[in-house]
């Protein structure tokens, strides 16, 4: 389907150790960038004798953003690897921050690569992963003669209802799945006396 996505429900952890190194993972939902300076700078207080804290996201639901960091670690050795779990899981408004404790053996590329990706992994085992709409916001605007016909098509769909003002005059918001939004426009469209705008 092209109008759904999956993320995750709520925080969850992972954990993994090779050679005396220590990595816990904490994956987070994201809603925007902005966040992830936040979620890193609580970490790094929470860990702050860890030696890396590296990280990767995915923002978006049709055009994805992504960002990886290697805090330190040789280059493509830590976010590449959390990033490429993301993708093949094929989740999105995701975080994933991967703190290590250095165990005193050096473990190679290969070694740290496994490293990030396993931890990640364990993350993503314990986190509940939903799957989520794509979804069109709509905004109507009529006279209260129409309230009952545009409520009565608005529960015939099955459209979700986002805000009602109805002072003067009638406005509300409601959703429809991506995949429904033509087909929501052009019933409203064909109202006579009523008025949609797509908001999104």
């Amino acid at each position: 389907m092209e109008d759904i996505y999956k993320t995750i429900e709520k925080e969850s952890t992972g954990y993994f150790k090779d050679k005396g190194s220590k990595f816990y993972a904490y994956a987070y939902p994201l809603t925007n960038e902005d966040a992830v300076k936040d979620i890193i700078t609580a970490l790094k207080k929470e860990h702050h004798s860890a030696r890396h804290h590296c990280y990767a996201w995915r923002l978006g639901t049709e055009t994805i953003r992504t960002r990886a960091n290697d805090d330190g670690e040789p280059s493509s050795t830590a976010g590449k690897p959390i990033l490429g779990q993301l993708q093949s899981h094929e989740i999105t408004n995701i975080l994933v921050v991967v703190v290590r404790y250095f165990g005193g053996t050096l473990l190679g590329v290969s070694g740290l690569i496994n490293a990030y990706r396993n931890a990640t992994i364990e993350a993503l085992n314990n986190a509940e992963i939903i799957t989520k709409l794509i979804e069109i916001a709509f905004e109507l605007k009529f006279e209260y003669a129409m309230l009952n016909t545009v409520m009565n098509k608005l529960k015939v769909e099955n459209f979700d209802i986002e805000e009602t003002d109805f002072q003067e005059s009638c406005r509300l918001v409601f959703k429809a799945r991506k995949s429904e939004g033509n087909k929501a426009f052009d019933i409203f469209n064909e109202l006579y006396g009523v008025k949609i705008t797509r908001l999104n």
